[in-house]
């Protein structure tokens, strides 16, 4: 079994790149329905993504 990388390495990279494919869509539910309860922080991220994608500044691409 592959291990999920974590949420602030998913996040970095989905940054780094500008864009979110599908698989990287998939890790990044993974990693944040793997968890009981989020943190604070971890809603940050998560929001900062979406955010990024309703402003155009991330692409979501196959």
């Amino acid at each position: 079994m592959i291990a999920t990388p974590s949420l602030n390495v998913i996040v970095d990279q989905i940054f780094a790149d500008r864009r979110i494919t599908r698989q990287v869509q998939h890790d990044l539910m993974k990693a944040l329905l793997s968890q009981a309860q989020l943190s604070s922080q971890d809603q940050a991220l998560a929001q900062r993504v979406f955010e990024a994608i309703q402003q155009g500044r991330l692409r979501v691409v196959d």
